[in-house]
């Protein structure tokens, strides 16, 4: 688990810093920044998983330990930390209903739950274009597999042609 958390801990590093440079830069690399910041910021909110009440396997997630904390929570946790960092590079949260509360936590709208739900029936906006990339790949692929498939056999011959021997 330690490797984990240091590999995420590096991917967010790396995320951070990439926005960093981008909203450091030209006007059209700040567009840039903010443009993925429009794109990303609700997918990432579903990432954390489906709301605690309607989470089918938290609660036993948090008894066997896995989790320490709950979707809602890490999902709070996370607003709590990037609104602030998009704030110090200068870009916009898509929500224009977010405020901070009395308690200092930054309150976000409510997610479209029915997205996220389509997505994961495979109805995304890119899921045609992902699965139509990955025929095609999976396609023009056959010759490798087919180029393995005659060498592993004629490996296997060689062999027992050996072994005979």
């Amino acid at each position: 688990m330690i490797r984990v958390c240091k590999e995420e801990s590096f991917h967010q590093r790396q995320g951070y810093e990439i926005m960093l440079t981008l909203a450091r830069g030209t006007e059209e690399q700040k567009a840039m920044a903010q443009d993925a910041l429009n794109r990303w910021w609700w997918p990432v909110l579903m990432m954390f998983g489906p709301p605690d009440q309607a989470s089918q396997h938290s609660d036993t997630s948090t008894r066997w330990k896995i989790k320490r904390f709950s979707n809602d929570e890490l999902r709070q946790k996370f607003v709590d930390a990037t609104v602030p960092q998009a704030q110090f590079l200068g870009l916009t949260i898509p929500d224009p209903g977010m405020k901070q509360n009395a308690e200092g936590h930054w309150e976000y709208s409510a997610i479209d739950w029915d997205e996220f739900r389509q997505v994961l029936a495979g109805n995304g906006p890119c899921n045609r274009d992902r699965m139509a990339a990955r025929r095609k790949a999976h396609d023009e692929g056959a010759w490798v597999r087919e180029a393995a498939q005659a060498y592993a056999e004629k490996r296997k011959h060689r062999q027992l042609a050996q072994a005979a021997e």
